[in-house]
C-alpha cells in the first residue's frame, strides 16, 4: 500500500469514527472467508459495517475523535465494526460471536463512553432504533384510542340510557291502554 492510499485510508476512517455511534472491536483470527462473507452480510443487513485495517493506521485515524477510547484494543488480527444506530453493530457482532467462537469480542465505543466486552453484549441486548420508534408510535397512539373511548363512552350510556327508558315509556303505555 502506497502513502497516498494510506492516507486516504487514515482520512475514511477518521471520518468513519467521527460520525457514527458505535464502535465494536473484535479478533477474528482462524474465521474463514465465508464467515467474514456472512459477517460482512450480516452487518449490512442491519445497517452496520465492518472493516479490517492495520492497527497502525486505525490509531492514526482515532486521534481527535470520541471513540479513541478503543485505541489499546487494537493489537493483533482485529476488526472494527461500527453503524450510526447505536445497536445494530454491536448486536450483529455479538449473535455472530455467539454462533462462531472464532470471533471474540474485545471491547468498543459508544460516543466517549469506553465499553468492555460486557457492555457490548449489554448493549446489543437493547431494543434497535426502529424497534425504539415502533413502541414509541404504540405509545403515543395508545393515550389517543382511548381518550376517543373515555369522550365517547358517557354519550354511549346516555344513548342506553334514553333507550332504556323509551323501552320502559312503551312498556307502561301500553299496560295503560
Amino acid at each position: 500500500m502506497d502513502r497516498a492510499a494510506k492516507a486516504d485510508l487514515v482520512s475514511t476512517l477518521n471520518g468513519v469514527f467521527a460520525n457514527t455511534s458505535v464502535v465494536v472491536v473484535a479478533h477474528y483470527k482462524g474465521l474463514t472467508v465465508a464467515d467474514m462473507q456472512k459477517l460482512r452480510s450480516q452487518m449490512k443487513q442491519a445497517g452496520a459495517t465492518v472493516k479490517v485495517a492495520k492497527n497502525r493506521l486505525a490509531n492514526i485515524a482515532l486521534e481527535g475523535t470520541d471513540v479513541a477510547s478503543i485505541q489499546p484494543l487494537l493489537k493483533g488480527p482485529t476488526l472494527l465494526a461500527y453503524s450510526s444506530d447505536p445497536v445494530a453493530a454491536a448486536k450483529v457482532a455479538v449473535d455472530f460471536a455467539k454462533a462462531n467462537e472464532k470471533l471474540v469480542i474485545l471491547g468498543g465505543a459508544m460516543g466517549k463512553t469506553a465499553l468492555n466486552p460486557d457492555g457490548v453484549k449489554a448493549l446489543a441486548s437493547l431494543p434497535s432504533l426502529d424497534e425504539l420508534r415502533a413502541k414509541l408510535v404504540g405509545l403515543v397512539q395508545a393515550p389517543a384510542t382511548k381518550i376517543a373511548q373515555v369522550v365517547n363512552a358517557p354519550a354511549a350510556k346516555l344513548a342506553r340510557v334514553f333507550g332504556a327508558y323509551a323501552k320502559t315509556g312503551d312498556a307502561q303505555t301500553d299496560e295503560a291502554a
